[in-house]
């Protein structure tokens, strides 16, 4: 069953930060994501059957979009869900006027930053020693992507 993408405004930070937590090591609180509500960033998400499999949450300034965080719930991942997000939510902002999307992620992140090439972002620079990690500091890899 393909699941069914739709923006939505999130009720519990929590479960996104629980699901999150899940995903990776290095996630966004609850009260991040919080903050990203009273801010105004838009929340893109994969539901089948109403569960929540998957999102991103993005930021749009005129005609430029930011990726600020996607993730997959564990037991999902590996069944092009990641594609799929990408795909609608670049769709849904090239619909709202955004030409471009910006990204980061962490240097050491290959499967995230081979699903990003595959949908056509590319490196644009990096920013040196940007996120904690358990040996001390990795680079963030900045990407972009025409929609």
């Amino acid at each position: 069953m393909t699941p069914d993408y739709r923006t939505f405004l999130p009720d519990d930070a929590r479960q996104l930060a629980e699901l999150e937590s899940r995903a990776c090591a290095h996630g966004w609180s609850a009260a991040q994501y919080q903050d990203s509500v009273r801010c105004g960033h838009q929340f893109h998400g994969l539901f089948a059957s109403n569960q929540l499999q998957g999102f991103a949450v993005t930021q749009s300034v005129l005609d430029e979009a930011e990726l600020l965080n996607i993730v997959i719930d564990p037991q999902w991942q590996g069944q092009g869900l990641g594609k799929q997000l990408l795909r609608e939510l670049s769709a849904t902002l090239a619909a709202s006027g955004a030409r471009r999307l910006f990204l980061e992620v962490r240097a050491g992140n290959a499967v995230a930053r081979s699903l990003y090439a595959s949908q056509g972002f590319v490196e644009n620079g990096r920013r040196k020693n940007y996120y904690p990690c358990a040996d001390g500091r990795e680079d963030a890899v900045l990407m972009e992507t025409t929609l």
